[in-house]
């Protein structure tokens, strides 16, 4: 009897112990894949987000344009109604100085002669 007693125990543990391998195996694969599929969801999760954050930045873009265009067209309803001023025309005099300060830099520059320097400072004060 105890012979028998003895191959059951060893037949026993020897099931056990397969029993529990193909239990890891099991649970390994398990996790393996649970694994794989929070990646891919988180992966979606991430894609879904960014989709919606570029969609909200073209919507964002498109009312500013659309903004900037109404402001324009009031801007340029404004600038309509406006009378139009004369075109401010610079001052004779200060076109005159900047001449003749011209006329004295080439003349001390050597660039001029005296008598250049004469005849150009008489025809620009002559009109």
């Amino acid at each position: 009897m105890r012979a028998r007693r003895v191959v059951r125990r060893r037949v026993v543990g020897r099931s056990l112990i397969g029993a529990a391998a193909t239990t890891a195996v099991v649970v390994g694969t398990a996790g393996a894949v649970s694994g794989a599929q929070q990646r891919k969801a988180v992966q979606q999760q991430a894609a879904f987000q960014q989709q919606a954050a570029e969609q909200q930045q073209l919507a964002d873009l498109q009312a500013n344009q659309a903004a900037l265009a109404q402001q324009q067209a009031v801007l340029a309803q404004q600038q309509a109604m406006q009378p139009q001023a004369p075109a401010a025309t610079p001052a004779a005099g200060t076109d005159m100085m900047a001449q003749l300060q011209q006329l004295v830099q080439l003349h001390e520059a050597g660039a001029l002669t005296d008598e250049e320097f004469t005849a150009a400072k008489q025809k620009l004060l002559a009109g």
